[in-house]
């Protein structure tokens, strides 16, 4: 899969958007030589694996301009920086513990010229900030990502849908949500047609994430 299937699956891209995303296979090609942070088969498959993964989210929920996300566990920037590419009005934070993950993320914001991205080498429990919607690539089981976010997400919500945890996950999930009853799950193969996306889910938690749904 190359970037122009991306732009199918998103066909309202400006000019400038199409231009940082074809950007991004040379940037991360270039910067993995030199710091490992993407496998060699996820490099040649860049465009499927991680960029259009990280962008099932914006399928599931369109941010408003002036909102905040925050990336727990980018690694080398994802799905953070696929995202800040799709909406330029929102503030993006990401957040990752390992450093030289946090120089790559830097220097492809710095290469895409992208003013809406703040990278930080941190854990997100020593955060201070809050944020409208928290969003991860499957960093840990959904007990210790609610643990390690506690009281990271704003009560007072400029969306429709309630502040909370857009989580990109795979496979069976109804042992790790069957405490988390008010959850919904997003196939990405309602948005998607490659067959890498089977089993490819957006997990949405609320801000309350436990119990029923009021």
């Amino acid at each position: 899969m190359n970037e122009e299937t991306l732009f199918r699956y998103f066909p309202e891209m400006t000019p400038e958007q199409r231009e940082q995303y074809r950007q991004l296979a040379h940037l991360y090609q270039d910067w993995n030589q030199k710091i490992n942070v993407v496998s060699r088969k996820d490099i040649d498959e860049l465009y499927l694996r991680h960029v259009l993964h990280s962008l099932g989210i914006a399928k599931v929920q369109r941010f408003l301009p002036g909102s905040t996300v925050l990336d727990v566990g980018t690694g080398g920037g994802f799905p953070g920086i696929p995202l800040a590419i799709m909406f330029p009005e929102v503030h993006f934070t990401l957040v990752d513990s390992i450093g030289k993950k946090i120089k790559v993320v830097n220097e492809v914001v710095n290469g895409l010229e992208l003013k809406n991205v703040f990278a930080i080498n941190a854990r997100v429990e020593e955060l201070k900030e809050q944020f409208d919607f928290i969003v991860s690539r499957a960093v840990a089981p959904m007990p210790t990502f609610t643990r390690w976010t506690k009281g990271k997400i704003k009560k007072t919500a400029v969306h429709s849908r309630r502040n909370g945890i857009l989580y990109l996950k795979g496979g069976d999930l109804s042992e790790e949500l069957k405490d988390y009853r008010n959850s919904q799950l997003f196939n990405l193969t309602d948005y998607f047609e490659d067959p890498f996306f089977e089993t490819k889910k957006v997990v949405y938690l609320p801000i309350k994430f436990k119990g029923t749904a009021d």
